[in-house]
């Protein structure tokens, strides 16, 4: 009498399997079986230099840059970039000090150094 009330009452559902054959039948194996032999695990694809910089033979310094660059070696470039980038910061800061501006302030300068050199090519 229940099942008889159910549909008099609008209550019918369009599920007519069983949860069993749904998730474990027969079909589950023949899908986990088609799955493992579609997936391939190979090398990652390398090439050359993936990334490029942005900036190189943009600003009217960048020539002299790439030029030093190539002649004294990527790695010793990259050390005396960073020296000369610590010693700019260094002069911000004492700068800063001098007339005294707040840190929030020597931030904004130093991201203004970096834009600088970023339009004149000393990051090329």
């Amino acid at each position: 009498m229940a099942a008889g009330s159910a549909y008099a009452s609008g209550l019918v559902s369009s599920f007519h399997g069983s949860w069993g054959t749904s998730t474990m039948g027969e079909d589950y194996h023949a899908v986990v079986r088609s799955a493992r032999s579609h997936v391939r695990v190979g090398k990652p694809c390398r090439g050359a230099a993936l990334m490029k910089n942005v900036n190189e033979g943009k600003g009217l310094f960048a020539p002299l840059v790439v030029v030093t660059r190539n002649i004294v070696g990527k790695k010793t470039f990259n050390q005396l970039r960073g020296k000369a980038i610590a010693l700019h910061s260094q002069v911000i800061t004492e700068f800063c000090k001098a007339i005294g501006a707040d840190g929030k302030q020597r931030q904004g300068l130093i991201r203004l150094a970096k834009k600088n050199g970023e339009k004149l090519g000393f990051l090329a």
